[in-house]
């Protein structure tokens, strides 16, 4: 697993409308967003404050589907649901492999390929398989679908996808695939359950090469509490330290 060379600091505030002011400021902090949606609800009310929100922050993101095993879960059509009403490029770089209580897996597009989880172990193990026979067609149209949009960033995928669409590798979709996200070009939307424990392992894989690590963050410009004058610090750990406080975990005087 890619995730496992990588760590991450997490913030999960809670989606719903009464929560509104602590999500405005965990966003203030966030280097990148996974925005979770449900299988079977799509888009919310709520969705579209949160995501306004996040883009006022400027704030890269990916999209994880959740509850791919639930009666009525439909994840194309939550993709579809955040193009039209979130107005935003949402781009399946996964298919699920059946769905609501058949959803056993996914179809990675980038690498073309089947993974399988294992009921057995609760998802902790899979197996890559061959792309199911029934499903070839669409995966090749998806799949299409995802290097044509994320062509634009590279020029050298651009005349490949015209001229020989098999020579793109893996690295160059996932060089300007990254490209586009930093950019809020484009939304990758991947899909799962986390209950079940399908789909988490390659989320985490997809946060470490799509959305921005600290390092990738434009400078950061602060007043000088001595001098009240303009200060800019690099994303660097050698430069002078320079924090936000965004919530406060504990209080001694609540409650006197």
């Amino acid at each position: 697993s890619v995730a496992q060379n990588y760590h991450f600091n997490i913030i999960g505030p809670p989606g719903h409308v009464v929560f509104t002011v602590e999500v405005n400021c965990s966003l203030r902090v966030l280097d990148g967003l996974v925005f979770l949606f449900s299988a079977v609800d799509g888009v919310e009310p709520q969705s579209e404050t949160n995501w306004r929100l996040a883009d006022n922050y400027k704030v890269p993101r990916m999209g994880f589907v959740n509850k791919m095993d639930r009666q009525g879960a439909n994840f194309l059509n939550v993709c579809k649901q955040v193009r039209d009403m979130l107005k935003s490029n949402a781009v399946p770089i996964v298919l699920p492999i059946g769905d609501e209580a058949d959803f056993k897996g996914i179809v990675d597009l980038v690498k073309n390929r089947a993974i399988v989880w294992h009921e057995d172990n609760f998802g902790a193990t899979f197996d890559v398989v061959e792309i199911p026979a029934d499903m070839k067609d669409e995966v090749r149209q998806y799949r299409a679908e995802l290097i044509e949009a994320v062509a634009e960033y590279d020029e050298n995928l651009m005349a490949k996808f015209f001229e020989d669409e098999d020579s793109i590798t893996e690295d160059e979709v996932h060089a300007a695939l990254r490209a586009a996200v930093m950019d809020m070009s484009i939304i990758p939307m991947v899909c799962g359950s986390s209950f079940k424990n399908k789909g988490v392992q390659f989320l985490l894989d997809a946060v470490c090469r799509y959305l921005p690590s600290p390092m990738d963050k434009d400078d950061i410009v602060g007043t000088d509490p001595k001098t009240d004058l303009p200060v800019t610090r690099k994303p660097d750990a050698k430069q002078p330290f320079a924090a936000l406080a965004f919530k406060i975990a504990t209080d001694p005087f609540v409650g006197r």
